[in-house]
């Protein structure tokens, strides 16, 4: 028994050492790609762009379902942002409060006549609604179809080229558009491009714009704010180096129309709608051998809010695992497929094996060694030396994603709050990464017995 216990726990051993080997590598490529990204950022004149006709028009999406509480602010954002030529869609998906009446009323709301095309099937569209103050709005209120039903009711209504969708309570930062529009220009082979999203609680909005970032009071947002630099910084910005980008955010996604459309626009039969459709989009164009990229932008920023209670970061975090789980499972055929390239060899399998599965082998993990050292299989000595050393490069994952962002981007200038945050992310080794592994085990265990649903988060007005 002892033998066993001993050969399992160098398995958990040799795991360890791969998923952190390759996490510390997407740091320094990401590290890379980041501040050479700022150089050359830093030298663009984005303002330029509005003196020109280097500029493809964009439709900004607002899919809500019971979001009275923070539409109009997220819609007059969406209205609020410096781009040339811009239309803002908001889908009413079948909500039974205020928020179609709030809508009406904040943008002084009239039927429009007009036919929509059915480009993507969707749940019936009960109207169309145009606003008497703001000519490049456009309200559609359609039966209750779920968020991809809604996306794909938008991109029918839709009459840019380029699709950004955001979420309902989110904010684009006034000069993201032109920031993530910009591969679109240079490179005809960009089909998809996701930008950053990072927690609003307590910033100051106004008008729709955040004016000043503040650090939310709330310790369980803190917490978020580090684990959102730790993914998109050097997470996405790895997989976006390597070519390999497996999920743009649907809190923030930009898309040409003409691409949504080729793949079928949103499956309505996942939570995870939006790493669904970008697996897809690899595998539909790797099989029709058409050259495309998809990329992730470390600058252009949408600002979102975030749960500040247990329930709902739980609920939350149990869905993404399950949206991950029903993804994976449905673009299945990429994995170890060499056809498929990069996303294939590399990028699906790791997800799989790290992504997926990394909450079950942690939590099973502490109950072995657990195990291990009261059989004393195992020098209990040596245990505690490999869990400092788990934790210690967790924090250093953090503290990189910090720095990254305090040197490249400093948004959040405050020498104060950079110290505070360095806190959490040691911390969060302490409890939270712990508690997060345990609601994604659920998560997986809402997949295998297709239990849990959407559910509706808390808001409250910005």
């Amino acid at each position: 028994m002892k033998e066993v216990l001993y050969y399992i726990n160098l398995l958990f051993f040799a795991y360890f050492v791969f998923i952190n080997g390759f996490y510390l590598y997407l740091i320094v490529i990401s590290a890379h790609t980041v501040r050479r990204y700022a150089r050359v950022s830093a030298m663009t004149e984005y303002e330029g762009i509005f003196g020109t006709t280097f500029y493809k028009p964009v439709t900004v999406i607002v899919p809500a379902h019971n979001e009275e509480e923070t539409i109009v602010h997220t819609v007059a954002s969406a209205l609020a942002v410096r781009y040339p030529e811009l239309e803002v869609v908001a889908v009413n998906d079948g909500s039974t409060d205020g928020t179609m009446d709030a809508l009406i009323r904040a943008f002084d709301l009239v039927p429009a006549p007009g036919v929509v095309r059915c480009d993507i099937p969707c749940a019936p569209i009960r109207g169309l609604y145009d606003s008497m103050t703001y000519s490049g709005l456009r309200v559609v209120d359609k039966d209750q179809g779920g968020k991809a039903d809604a996306l794909n009711a938008g991109i029918n209504v839709s009459s840019f080229p380029l699709v950004c969708n955001i979420d309902a309570d989110s904010i684009i930062d006034v000069q993201s558009m032109v920031q993530i529009t910009r591969p679109f220009l240079e490179d005809h082979r960009v089909v998809a491009v996701g930008g950053v999203v990072m927690p609003a609680n307590d910033c100051v909005i106004e008008n729709g714009e955040v004016k000043q970032v503040r650090l939310a009071r709330s310790g369980l947002a803190r917490f978020q704010i580090v684990e959102y630099l730790r993914a998109f910084l050097f997470g996405r910005m790895g997989w976006s180096r390597l070519n390999a980008v497996m999920i743009i955010s649907g809190a923030f996604a930009i898309f040409r129309r003409t691409a949504l459309i080729e793949v079928g626009g949103y499956r309505t039969d996942t939570v995870g709608e939006d790493m669904e459709l970008i697996l897809r989009m690899h595998r539909v164009f790797y099989d029709k051998k058409k050259q495309y990229r998809i990329l992730f932008l470390p600058d252009p920023i949408c600002w979102t809010q975030v749960p500040e209670d247990m329930k709902s970061l739980s609920k939350q975090r149990r869905r993404w695992q399950r949206g991950l789980a029903e993804s994976l499972m449905k673009n299945r055929r990429l994995c170890l497929n060499r056809r498929y390239g990069g996303v294939g060899l590399l990028g699906f399998p790791f997800f799989v094996f790290c992504e997926l599965l990394s909450p079950a082998i942690e939590v099973v993990g502490y109950f072995i060694v657990a195990t291990a050292i009261v059989a004393q299989a195992i020098d209990w000595q040596l245990a505690v030396t490999f869990l400092a050393c788990a934790m210690l490069l967790g924090t250093i994952m953090s503290m990189s994603s910090l720095l990254l962002e305090a040197v490249a981007f400093r948004k959040y200038p405050s020498l104060r709050d950079t110290l505070i945050l360095s806190g959490y992310a040691f911390l969060e080794s302490f409890g939270y990464r712990q508690l997060h592994s345990f609601w994604r085990c659920r998560g997986l265990a809402d997949f295998v017995t297709k239990r849990g649903s959407w559910g509706q988060p808390v808001r409250r007005a910005f």
